[in-house]
Order: C-alpha cells, then sequence, then structure tokens
C-alpha cells in the first residue's frame, strides 16, 4: 500500500492566493505584483488550478485565453496561455506537474475552446521541457534573453483540438 499522501486538483479560490504566491517565491524566478494573479483568478478562474494535499496548498497552475497567430497551424485561433506552473520542492516527482497540467489542457479545451495551449519554459529547465514533451507539446522558437537574468526560453506549443 502506498504512504504517498494523495492530492486533489481544483479550482483556485481568493483564499488560496498567499499560498499560490509563496510556492511562486519559493519555486521560481519569475514573480508578478498581486493584482496579476487576482486578475487572472477572476477572469480565467476555471483555469487556475490549485494542488491540495492533506488541506494543504502544494502546487498550483495559472492559464489565461488569447487570441493571436496559431503557433502550429496556420492563422487566427484562441490560444491557451500557461503562465506558471509550480510545485513545492518535497512534493514534486509525485505526478502533482503532470495532474495540473492534464486539468488545465482539458479545461482550456472544454470550456475556453482554445485551439493551441502554448507556455515559456527556461532552456535550462530539464524537468519541465521533458514533462511539456511527454505531453505533446513542441519546441517552437527560442525567445532569446527572454527572463530577466538574460536566459533564453523555448516557448512550447500543442494543439488541443
Amino acid at each position: 500500500m502506498s504512504t504517498e499522501p494523495k492530492y486533489i486538483i481544483r479550482e483556485a479560490r481568493e483564499e488560496d492566493l498567499d499560498d499560490v504566491i509563496n510556492i511562486n517565491l519559493i519555486s521560481l524566478k519569475e514573480h508578478y505584483p498581486r493584482g496579476f494573479w487576482e486578475d487572472h483568478l477572476r477572469t480565467w478562474g476555471k483555469a487556475f488550478l490549485v494542488a491540495e494535499s492533506s488541506s494543504k496548498i502544494v502546487g498550483y497552475i495559472m492559464c489565461r485565453v488569447e487570441s493571436g497567430f496559431c503557433f502550429l497551424r496556420r492563422g487566427w485561433c484562441r490560444l491557451g496561455h500557461i503562465i506558471s506552473i509550480a510545485v513545492l520542492p518535497e512534493f514534486r516527482r509525485r505526478g502533482i506537474g503532470r495532474s495540473l497540467m492534464n486539468e488545465a489542457l482539458r479545461r482550456l479545451k472544454e470550456i475556453y475552446k482554445v485551439k493551441e495551449v502554448y507556455l515559456e519554459v527556461r532552456v535550462s529547465n530539464y524537468p519541465a521541457i521533458s514533462l511539456y514533451e511527454k505531453l505533446g507539446f513542441k519546441k517552437v522558437k527560442i525567445l532569446r534573453y527572454y527572463y530577466l537574468d538574460g536566459e533564453d526560453a523555448y516557448l512550447m506549443a500543442k494543439e488541443v483540438t
């Protein structure tokens, strides 16, 4: 019998934002003002998800919906943009990030009717790149000096139709 704690994926709520922002501060170099988080929660709350284990928020994914030129097909389309995803270090390698991604992809497709989903990822973030490739994302291009510290990013995209 597994001793690993179970977790649930659910929509984020206003009262989760302090925990979500804390996970971001611990896990990632990129940070956003509180109003940015609140705006995404209000506007695209069906695709702003948290992972909860024993009443503790241990991970999140924040997405938004945009319109623009598709990355993998010709023409204009509705795009899902994965803005940020993170899991507390002590809860990594348990499938939480994959579960957050899968549920966000499903919701972006079914609720928000997007045709493609894209994200940016540091070229040095091999675990994340590996996960995204396993989920069907393709490297579209390199964004030079994308991050404030000068590191490049891959723009990765996936069709969801």
